[in-house]
């Protein structure tokens, strides 16, 4: 964990929770559109598309128009790192992510030559507010003995600085590959994954303090309430989520490994610990099976997400519309540090080539 004795490193970490919460406050949802302007729109999204030769790429917790509007049009809807290599294929001279600003930085490193547009440059993460370049690599100065593994859901500048990018599904492989070599491990940003990846390997982890709002929010006690009204059902959690929510959990995975799960389990009703956005596939894949949020509030508890992502629902039909016709909101990372940010996420892809593993995760 974070060096609790450090009283500098506590004032920083202090100050980049409290930037999350102010960015939290000032989140503005778009407008909503009548169902007349929603179809107008779609159909001049559309027709700009094929004009351009663009692809939209679109996260699983993106709203379901924009889904839909990706699927229909050749365009793509996945995890963070699949959407960016599926822009890498792609013969697109325009791609539009509909995310949050990572995930363009990542689609942007990965296809240099292609021009990156995305609905609003303002959407951004907790996890990349909370670990500011600034802050974290003074941090991984202070500790030049452990290997920097970052997960995927950092901007540019913290993956340039690290030596291992990974998503949730391939880091506890990573990370008990690089334990068996000898390696300790310096983990950013999510403390809530890291700690979960640090029991399951028994790594040596140093642990960044950062978390998913939307993951941190889920109640392991009402999950247990949940359990005594659908006494069969089973949960599937994403391991952003706390360690107490992550213990009831009987698949704990990835975006992509909870989809694959849900169509695997016998059961009728699934209990669901990650962002409602993800119900969009999972009930199209799923049709005969009941999915239920897992509760984010009660008991006193309050949400601040209530199991959506704030900057995830910024994108819009609207947004998307204006950034494509005007190709605004491009996403731009300088040269040199797209090459370096390219050296850790490229060990990561030749790793799981070499082992022959799905490199899916959250974002």
């Amino acid at each position: 964990m974070i060096d609790t004795t450090n009283t500098q490193e506590l004032d920083n970490l202090t100050a980049d929770l409290e930037i999350v919460r102010r960015y939290l406050d000032q989140v503005k949802p778009p407008d909503a559109l009548s169902k007349s302007e929603s179809s107008k729109l779609e159909a001049q999204l559309r027709e700009l598309m094929q004009t351009k030769n663009a692809r939209l790429v679109a996260h699983y917790y993106s709203d379901s128009s924009l889904q839909d509007l990706a699927d229909d049009t050749g365009g793509f809807v996945g995890d963070s790192l699949e959407m960016a290599r599926f822009g890498r294929e792609s013969d697109a001279d325009i791609l539009v992510v509909a995310g949050v600003r990572f995930m363009g930085e990542s689609a942007k490193i990965l296809s240099p030559n292609k021009k990156v547009l995305m609905p609003t440059l303002e959407a951004t993460c907790s996890l990349d507010i909370a670990c500011p370049i600034e802050t974290f690599a003074p941090f991984c100065d202070e500790h030049p003995d452990r290997t920097v593994v970052v997960y995927a859901n950092t901007s540019a500048a913290v993956k340039a600085r690290s030596d291992w990018i990974v998503t949730s599904s391939i880091a506890l492989d990573v990370v008990e590959y690089l334990s068996g070599e000898g390696q300790k491990i310096l983990w950013a940003p999510d403390k809530h994954l890291g700690a979960y990846i640090k029991k399951t390997t028994d790594a040596d982890i140093l642990l960044w303090d950062a978390a998913c709002v939307v993951h941190e929010e889920f109640k392991a006690r009402g999950i247990k309430d949940m359990l005594g009204i659908y006494p069969d059902a089973a949960v599937l959690a994403h391991p952003e989520s706390t360690g107490a929510v992550l213990e009831l959990a009987d698949v704990i995975g990835s975006t992509t490994q909870i989809i694959n799960e849900a169509k695997r389990l016998p059961n009728r009703d699934i209990i669901v610990a990650t962002d409602q956005g993800i119900f969009h596939k999972l009930q199209q894949q799923n049709p005969d099976k009941s999915f239920i949020i897992a509760p984010t509030a009660g008991n006193s508890a309050t949400c601040k997400s209530c199991a959506h992502c704030p900057w995830m629902a910024m994108n819009s039909f609207q947004s998307m519309y204006s950034s494509l016709l005007q190709e605004t909101n491009e996403v731009l990372v300088e040269s040199t540090l797209a090459e370096q940010a390219m050296k850790p996420l490229q060990r990561m892809l030749d790793f799981a080539a070499k082992n022959q593993l799905r490199v899916k995760g959250r974002a």
